[in-house]
């Protein structure tokens, strides 16, 4: 059997499909690999498992925070452990947004293995208050149905 110019060029097309397939697959592997699980497809008849936006939004900010830190714009202070950036839509004077760098959805799922991640992000968000001078602020998180993102953060806000 010969292979005829149009069978070489069906087959240099398939090995092109099929590695950007597997590069497809590598690449969802490991920006997708510390990221807790969250649905991507929503089925017409899920029974609450469909995704939500700010479910959504939660994945991409882990895969931001986890693997791709350097592209987040606007950050103040940065530890091993938490990060900070200035609000894009201040709802104060001041407004800070806190960051863990591990993967947790919101407070209600904490493991002791998360407290050193959540410890840095509170002695963070002292050290803001201190270099900013803050003293009409609040510190807080939101439970999942306030999140815009599901991804654990919180806001320190000077009024």
């Amino acid at each position: 059997m010969s292979i005829t110019c149009g069978s070489a060029g069906y087959l240099r097309t398939m090995v092109k499909a099929i590695s950007l397939i597997t590069l497809g697959f590598w690449a969802g592997g490991y920006l997708f690999s510390n990221s807790q699980p969250r649905s991507f497809l929503a089925i017409p008849d899920c029974e609450g498992h469909c995704t939500r936006p700010n479910e959504f939004a939660g994945l991409l900010a882990s895969v931001g925070i986890l693997k791709l830190p350097a592209a987040i714009p606007g950050v103040v202070a940065d530890s091993r452990d938490c990060f900070a950036i200035r609000h894009p839509r201040p709802e104060g004077r001041e407004h800070f947004v806190l960051f863990p760098k591990k993967d947790i959805r919101n407070i209600a799922d904490l493991t002791p293995d998360d407290q050193p991640f959540v410890m840095s992000c509170l002695a963070m968000a002292g050290e803001l208050i201190r270099a900013h001078k803050l003293d009409n602020y609040r510190l807080h998180t939101n439970g999942p149905g306030l999140q815009h993102i599901a991804y654990l953060h919180f806001h320190v806000v000077e009024y």
